[in-house]
């Protein structure tokens, strides 16, 4: 008796188990039907709010923007060079090795990867140094080395100086509030810290 219970039980299991591999199979399989996603969004769209992974997801809010922008051009969309602006930002976060010393009045950060990471940092840490340089509670240095680059943050404030080194180099280089910005205006084909 309790040999069949353990086999109606499970049975049951791989039934449903089955059900939810052929819901998948139907809506992810080889014949993935976007249209589908698209009706499901219609009928209830407040379940979502981000399509996918980070990079995707700031794509597709670019382009819904551009997209309601009846003065968008074109000719000078340019989502490709985003994108590559998006791998760098994921690569910065994801394979820059750090190695941080505080200062009596601020931190130098020596920022060192790969050759793909070191390219990354070259063309992303100057760029935003110039975006931080401009809150004038703090002095901001970037320079290249032979392995990478040095970001160095100082303040006289020891308010400022607790804040710079609470933030480290990521915090510096997530702060400022200019990464959406500067995004839509890459997008549009516009010069954005002559990045890409």
């Amino acid at each position: 008796m309790r040999f069949k219970i353990y086999l109606t039980v499970a049975g049951l299991i791989g039934a449903a188990a089955v059900a939810v591999a052929q819901t998948h199979g139907s809506e992810h399989g080889d014949g993935m039907d976007h249209t589908m996603h698209g009706q499901r969004g219609e009928i209830n769209d407040t379940v979502l709010t981000e399509p996918g992974q980070g990079a995707f997801a700031a794509l597709s809010e670019v382009v819904r923007v551009l997209e309601t922008d009846p003065d968008t051009d074109w000719g000078q969309v340019n989502l490709a060079g985003l994108r590559a602006h998006l791998v760098d930002m994921d690569r910065l976060i994801s394979d820059a090795v750090v190695a941080e010393t505080d200062l009596p009045s601020g931190i130098v950060a020596t920022v060192t990867g790969e050759e793909d990471t070191v390219a990354t940092l070259r063309r992303m840490v100057p760029a935003h140094a110039a975006q931080l340089a401009r809150d004038d509670r703090w002095t901001v240095a970037a320079s290249l080395s032979a392995t990478g680059v040095e970001l160095r943050v100082t303040s006289n404030d020891p308010a400022v100086v607790a804040r710079i080194q609470g933030l480290g180099f990521f915090g510096l280089m997530a702060s400022q509030d200019h990464h959406r910005a500067h995004h839509l205006m890459m997008a549009r084909g516009e010069n954005a810290h002559g990045e890409h």
